[in-house]
């Protein structure tokens, strides 16, 4: 299993579960912070058409292209069925949030062989690891 800064630095394109419209929460501030240091933010919130100036997606089946990493901001009991979608799709990596623990979704991801990380901020970390991802 990768490190998370080994994740981060691998990851070009990070689809975020829970994505916010508000300003003021989180999951509008990391998915905004990430974007500005190179990632391609892809939302997925099924009430919102376009945010982060990337079109809005109702779930993680209806992205047409591979992510390398599935973000979380939804609760801990959402976090399960979160990741038996990111498993779905193919995604090779699966991060939730600070606050967000869920052994179940954990093991979901360790039975499908895929990397994952908990209770942990994706600002914090790449900030941390002094990464950027420009093109």
């Amino acid at each position: 299993m990768r490190s998370a800064k080994q994740i981060l630095a691998d990851a070009a394109v990070i689809a975020v579960v829970g994505a916010s419209r508000d300003p003021f929460k989180a999951a509008h501030r990391v998915p905004l912070e990430m974007q500005r240091h190179g990632w391609r933010i892809i939302p997925v919130n099924p009430s919102a058409d376009e945010l982060f100036g990337e079109p809005v997606y109702r779930s993680l089946a209806d992205i047409p292209h591979p992510v390398d990493l599935v973000d979380v901001f939804r609760p801990a009991d959402d976090a399960v069925e979160v990741v038996r979608q990111a498993v779905a799709i193919g995604a090779p990596a699966v991060w939730l949030q600070l606050g967000i623990v869920s052994p179940q979704a954990r093991r979901i991801a360790e039975e499908a062989g895929i990397d994952y990380v908990e209770d942990r901020c994706l600002i914090v970390e790449r900030a941390a690891a002094g990464l950027t991802r420009r093109s």
